[in-house]
């Protein structure tokens, strides 16, 4: 007989209604998977948009949302009571560096305290694999490029990077202490159809369709590894699948902070190809069809002048490189734009 795979039992994914929880659930639903989702819906960004990715996914058979925060600790023991998953891809988070300024205390509730709620939900359910976004915000004051899940992340320079860091090391204990295979994956700049009206592709399109200045911070001088929606998706569902394993060869006397004696792993999904702010713009406008206004503005609190992953252990662990083209991506994130807003 095999050996079970997370693939075998219910997927329970956090962030249903979210743009990379979203286009996960679909993906898994279109291979006849079984998904549980769990979604709070809040109004960090627009609410109608989030409704709009549920009702999608509840044309699919079988799945069920329910509809309540991380941070929700009785809650969300039903729900793992219930469902019984094999394996949890946590996507459920406070998102976003510059809101992290503002509204610190939403940062400590979801993507803390409810990240400890799922972790031990997973040791109570004995979960074969918890997948779980870090980010590349955790990379921080780290210059040297490009960004390697062997680097030190010490020094971050947000409370939504810092948060994600702590998610890290909060895994790495449950791995430690109970076994628990746990992954967390840094995500690079991701975009595509049905994303985050916060993110720059999605604001610098409205505002150049109604005729409105973008805002280009750093004065343009920002590069980000953009990664598009499906290679995002296709990278989490092979980590997935592949539960996370002890490190033979990993020694406390030089530790590897990527892996672990404990079955634990941390892996950077990037398009390993940084792409210039003011490329990304060039990119927008030649979908579009029309020219940007360009406010300059210096850099703000909280962000990185640069983001490029090393995403060689992705490559050699689950054999996958992300391959969409940001003139690719950035041409499908605009056809769906207009198709849903009507513009």
């Amino acid at each position: 007989m095999r050996e079970a795979t997370p693939s075998d039992g219910v997927h329970l994914v956090t962030g249903t209604a979210g743009f990379i929880g979203f286009h996960l659930a679909e993906r898994l639903l279109q291979e006849g998977r079984q998904v549980v989702g769990i979604d709070n819906l809040n109004d960090y960004y627009d609410p109608a948009l989030k409704e709009a990715r549920l009702q999608r996914l509840g044309n699919h058979v079988g799945f069920v949302n329910h509809r309540i925060g991380l941070e929700d600790r009785d809650a969300v023991m039903a729900v793992f009571d219930a469902a019984q998953p094999r394996a949890v891809v946590n996507l459920a988070a406070q998102a976003g560096v510059r809101y992290s300024l503002e509204n610190p205390q939403a940062y400590i509730d979801s993507n803390i305290v409810g990240f400890g709620n799922i972790l031990e939900a997973c040791r109570k359910h004995e979960v074969g694999h918890l997948v779980y976004a870090s980010s590349s915000s955790v990379y921080g004051l780290n210059t040297k490029m490009p960004f390697a899940v062997g680097d030190t992340v010490d020094h971050p320079v947000s409370l939504y990077a810092a948060s994600k860091k702590s998610n890290e090391l909060m895994a790495h204990t449950y791995s430690h202490l109970f076994g628990i295979p746990t992954t967390g994956l840094r995500f690079f700049t991701v975009y595509g159809p049905w994303g985050r009206p916060d993110m720059a592709l999605f604001l610098f399109t409205r505002a150049i369709l109604a005729g409105e200045p973008i805002n280009v911070f750093n004065n343009g001088q920002m590069q980000r590894d953009f990664t598009y929606i499906d290679d995002i998706v296709e990278g989490v569902i092979r980590v997935t699948d592949r539960p996370a394993r002890p490190d033979p060869n990993w020694t406390g006397a030089s530790p590897d902070p990527a892996s672990s004696g404990a079955p634990y792993r941390l892996q950077n999904i990037g398009n390993n190809n940084p792409v210039e702010l003011m490329h990304l713009i060039e990119t927008i406008e030649d979908a579009l069809g029309k020219k940007a206004q360009k406010t300059m503005l210096p850099m703000q609190p909280g962000d990185v002048p640069a983001t490029y992953a090393n995403i060689d252990p992705l490559i050699a662990d689950v054999g996958f490189k992300p391959e969409t083209s940001i003139e690719e991506g950035v041409a499908k994130f605009v056809a769906w734009y207009r198709e849903f807003y009507g513009n």
